[in-house]
This record gives C-alpha cells, sequence and structure tokens, in this order.
C-alpha cells in the first residue's frame, strides 16, 4: 500500500488553521492510519474538520480536535478559579463517569459561574461535560455551547398508519436516500432559504466567508451520530398539545446540526476566547467572552444564526419528505441543545444559561428525547424543576467512546441486534452501535422530576452517514 502523504498546504485548503494541529495531522495519521488508502486519510481529515467534536473522545484524533482551539498567545496573568466549586445537583449519578464529574467541578469554579446542573446522559467531553448546564454572569463560553452549535431534534407525525412501514419497507428506503444528505454529501441543487438571505452575514466579519459553505450544505446532515429515521409514533398522554388521540402513528425524526458553519464558528470564537480569557490549564476550554465586549456580541450573534441555520436544515428535510409522501403533518415537536440562552432564574435575575448535550424543559415546553438505533425516544413536556435549571437530557449519552465500541462491537453483533429489534440500518458505524449508549429506560427514570412523557418514536429504518 502507498505511503500516506499529508501536506500542510492541502490541510490549510481544506481549513485548518496554521497552527499545531496541522503537524499533529501530519505526525499521527501516517502512523496510526497506516493501512488506510490515501483518499480514506483524505476523507478522514476532511471530517475531523467538518465536525471535530465527532472525534473529541477518540484518542488520537482527540489530540487534533484539541488543538484546533489551543491559543496561540497566553496572557501572562493567569485568571484564578474559587478554592471550592459551588454546588449543583446530579441527576442519575451513579452512572455518570468520573471525567464528567471532574469537567463540572472545573465549571462550577468559575468566577462568572452563578450555578449549574448535570443531565443523567451525562459524559466526559471538552470544556463543560455533554449534560452539563451553567448559569453564568453576562458571559458565554463557546465550548459550554460546543462544537455543533444549535444541534437539535425535530419529529413530523403524520396522518398515516404505521404498519405501512412494513408492507412499503422498500419506498420508505428509497425516501430517505433520496431526500437525505450526510457529512460530505449535498445535494447537487440546494433549496434556497431565508436563513442565507439574513443581514448577519453581512455584518459579522466571521460569517462572511461561511455564507457559501452554509449555502452548499443546507438541508443536510452532520455525520456520528446524526440521523433521519422512519419509525412509529404513540401518543400516551390525552388531552395533549397536538389534539390527537391516544393511538401509533407514522412518524420521521431527525438529529443534525449546524454544520460546518456551527463547527468552524465555534473554533473561531473558542480560540478567540482562550487568548483573551487565561485560565488554569485545568480550565482552559471554559474560557468565556464577556457580553459587554465585542467579540462577546459578535459570538451571540453568530451562535443564535447557527441555531436559527440548524433549524432550517431540519425544516428543508422534513418539507422534502412531506412533498415525496403526499401528506402534510399532524403535528411537528422541534427542540434544541449546544445553545446559550438568557433566562430570569429564581432570585429574578438573568443569566446566560448553556446547555451542552442538555435539552429545555421550561415548564410545558416540549421536546424529543431520543434513546438509540433500537431503543425508543421519548416526547416530553417539562416541568419546570428549579434545580435543574429547567433542563433534561438530550438523549440516553454515551456509555463508551467511539474508540471503545469500535474495540468491543463487531458487525455481526449489531445486525442480529438491529433484526432482534425489527430495525433496519442505512449507513452508520459500529461506533454509534446502541451498545454504545446508556440504558434509555435507567435515563428517564433518574429525571422524572424534570419531564413527564406523552408519548414515544420507536426507529425502524435509519439512515445515518456512510455507504
Amino acid at each position: 500500500m502507498a505511503k500516506i502523504q499529508i501536506r500542510g498546504k492541502e490541510l490549510i485548503k481544506m481549513g485548518y488553521p496554521e497552527g499545531p494541529a496541522i503537524g499533529l495531522c501530519i505526525n499521527l495519521i501516517p502512523k496510526h492510519y497506516k493501512r488506510h488508502t490515501q483518499a480514506q486519510v483524505d476523507e478522514l481529515l476532511q471530517a475531523i474538520i467538518a465536525n471535530p467534536s465527532d472525534y473529541a473522545e477518540d484518542a488520537v484524533l482527540g489530540r487534533i480536535v484539541e488543538a484546533l482551539v489551543e491559543p496561540e498567545n497566553k496572557d501572562p496573568q493567569i485568571i484564578d478559579l474559587a478554592p471550592q466549586a459551588k454546588p449543583y445537583p446530579i441527576f442519575g449519578a451513579e452512572k455518570i463517569e468520573a471525567g464528567a464529574l471532574q469537567q463540572m467541578e472545573t465549571a462550577m469554579r468559575l468566577p462568572v459561574t452563578h450555578a449549574g446542573a448535570l443531565m443523567p446522559d451525562a459524559h466526559q467531553g471538552y470544556g463543560l461535560p455533554i449534560g452539563g448546564v451553567l448559569a453564568t454572569e453576562n458571559a458565554v463560553i463557546p465550548y459550554g455551547v460546543g462544537m455543533d452549535i444549535g444541534c437539535r431534534m425535530c419529529m413530523t407525525i403524520y396522518p398515516l398508519d404505521p404498519q405501512e412501514l412494513e408492507a412499503k419497507r422498500s419506498m420508505f428506503k428509497k425516501l430517505l436516500l433520496e431526500n437525505t444528505r450526510f457529512g460530505f454529501g449535498v445535494f447537487d441543487k440546494p433549496m434556497d432559504d431565508p436563513i442565507l438571505e439574513r443581514a448577519e452575514f453581512r455584518e459579522v466579519p466571521k460569517l462572511r466567508s461561511l455564507k457559501t459553505k452554509a449555502w452548499q450544505q443546507i438541508g443536510s446532515s452532520g455525520s456520528g451520530n446524526h440521523f433521519v429515521e422512519f419509525g412509529i409514533v404513540e401518543i400516551m398522554d390525552e388531552p395533549n398539545e397536538f389534539n390527537l388521540p391516544l393511538g401509533k402513528y407514522l412518524g420521521l425524526m431527525s438529529h443534525s446540526g449546524s454544520r460546518g458553519l456551527g463547527a468552524t464558528l465555534a473554533q473561531y470564537y473558542t480560540k478567540l476566547a482562550m487568548e483573551t480569557c487565561n485560565l488554569p490549564k485545568q480550565a482552559q476550554h471554559l474560557a468565556w467572552l464577556s457580553l459587554d465586549a465585542e467579540a462577546g456580541q459578535e459570538y451571540w450573534t453568530a451562535m443564535n444564526l447557527a441555531g436559527d441555520y440548524a433549524s432550517a436544515c431540519h425544516h428543508q428535510i422534513h418539507h422534502r419528505m412531506a412533498k415525496s409522501l403526499g401528506e402534510k403533518s399532524l403535528a411537528i415537536i422541534e427542540n434544541h441543545h449546544n445553545f446559550a440562552w438568557k433566562e430570569i432564574l429564581a432570585d429574578g435575575k438573568e443569566y446566560i444559561v448553556h446547555r451542552k448535550g442538555a435539552t429545555p424543559a421550561g415548564k410545558g415546553v416540549l421536546g424529543v428525547i431520543p434513546g438509540s438505533m433500537t431503543a425508543p425516544a421519548f416526547i416530553v413536556r417539562g416541568k419546570g424543576f428549579a434545580d435543574s435549571i429547567n433542563s433534561a437530557s438530550h438523549g440516553a449519552g454515551r456509555q463508551m467512546s467511539r474508540r471503545q465500541a469500535l474495540g468491543a462491537v463487531t458487525k455481526s453483533d449489531l445486525d442480529k441486534h438491529l433484526r432482534t429489534h425489527g430495525v433496519e440500518l442505512m449507513g452508520g458505524g459500529l461506533d454509534e452501535a446502541p451498545f454504545a449508549y446508556k440504558n434509555i429506560h435507567h435515563v428517564m427514570a433518574a429525571q422524572v422530576e424534570l419531564v413527564e412523557t406523552i408519548g414515544t418514536f420507536h426507529p425502524k429504518i435509519v439512515r445515518m452517514d456512510g455507504e
């Protein structure tokens, strides 16, 4: 097999910033991926820069991801952390790994921190743990929001008998293939969308260079754990916000975020925050931008645009599918995570509430909490529990890193599990096998104070990145 060649100029063309990340790519990839072809390595490098968060947990590639947001220069004056962490509630503590707890402890020592909470799907990430909720005073933490800004769930319920999923399986598979794109796959003719005419693309310098990429990728989904799937919706609560009778319906559910737009913004503003907010090493990825500063206001504007862009991508997916089905929806449910909100908390003051891998669960707020490709998702109504900062989990949460899953799960294991649950998978990888995730029923049991279940969604035909 030919020797892998990686050149700095080619990496810069892909979007890698000049700095340590390029050196790590050149040194690490040929060593650890020597059995891959040049084309496979090029595809991997493009995937890393497009969706860095998908590779943050990998023992090798995670070093590259970390370097993407390392600061070039540091102010010698280090900002002190509080000697002790502020207390915070933990939901489902028995299933949360030590790394996530340590990250949350560090976040609760920041001088800008007001309150926090850890959701039952929590696991280790960068900066704020996935499943972490953090309320700060007039400060926004780009890595407290996360790499995939505004990532969200969107579900459409159709007036169709769910038995059609089995009777017309080939048709539904064809619809998924025709109406979705993942990873580097984009539509030959992207749909127009009002989001692309937003003034922010002209007013925020960093956004100007991203408009073309946003147009190219609109209506598509990311790689990793992102999906679009058909399944069976069961409404279990009556009366409900949808005015639907109890029973089963055919549904479409999607999970994805702001694509390359959000990832590029996260890298840029995290790096900027780390250059201007010099924290101790263990807290560097929690660097913040003050909302009194121009950079903080810029990030806030860009973050909100990225969230709206993520929503537009989902709406295009569901529009394409409804048109192909020739059906109008009975209801659409949408909720997002990896975002920051301005919210009034119990003391009557406004704070910046970061939900990284956590979803809003204010009183009466609807949302969808997915399990895995063979486990149900739950349609929920928030209870507005103050101790959780009006939040709940965003899913089941990983119990294995991607690398661990690749070493522990075989294709035959996955195929057998899918057959047992009557699920057909198109694309996907062993790193996304259901075994890599926590038991969603345990997660839901740990947050009965936070949300009530009004329905479920059982996946049947799942489309993810890959062949």
